[in-house]
């Protein structure tokens, strides 16, 4: 099965491809997007806190957000105390 979803415009001239995405998905990829400025590091367990999920499932739900092709750049960081990611927008 393919990640690989249809591209549609949206606001300005940014291309999306979330329409492949899970809800829990989309919401944490608009998290990331309203929250990193041109890089930073985001903990799941506070990422999960601030969109009411567990850390547990913020790690599920982030390898579409890591294989797909989006206007942010998502890569696992590190482990102590809790998965952290890298974003770069």
């Amino acid at each position: 099965m393919s990640t690989t979803a249809t591209t549609t415009a949206v606001e300005g001239n940014v291309l999306d491809t979330t329409s492949s995405l899970s809800e829990k998905q989309r919401r944490i990829l608009q998290y990331l997007r309203q929250n990193a400025e041109s890089q930073m590091y985001f903990k799941s367990r506070l990422i999960a806190e601030d969109l009411d999920l567990t850390a547990k499932e913020v790690g599920a739900n982030m390898r579409p957000l890591l294989d797909g092709e989006f206007d942010v750049e998502i890569e696992k960081w590190g482990y102590s105390s809790g998965t952290t990611w890298k974003v770069t927008v």
